[in-house]
C-alpha cells in the first residue's frame, strides 16, 4: 500500500482579533499557537483550509 502524502504547515499569524471561522479552521488543522508546526494529509480539504488562511499559515518545505 502506498504511503499517504503529507504536508507540513506552520502558523505564522496570531488568531487574536480574527473572525471565529478563521480560529476554527486553525484548530481543525491542529494549530492555534504561534510558530507551531503540524504534519497533515495532503487532501483537497486541507489545501482549501490553507487557502482560506494565507495570512496565518505557510507550507513548510520538506
Amino acid at each position: 500500500m502506498a504511503k499517504a502524502k503529507t504536508i507540513k504547515i506552520r502558523q505564522i499569524g496570531s488568531p487574536i482579533r480574527r473572525p471565529e471561522a478563521q480560529k476554527k479552521i486553525l484548530i481543525g488543522l491542529g494549530l492555534g499557537k504561534m510558530h507551531r508546526e503540524v504534519e497533515v494529509a495532503d487532501t483537497p480539504e486541507t489545501r482549501g483550509a490553507i487557502a482560506k488562511l494565507p495570512h496565518m499559515v505557510e507550507v513548510v518545505e520538506g
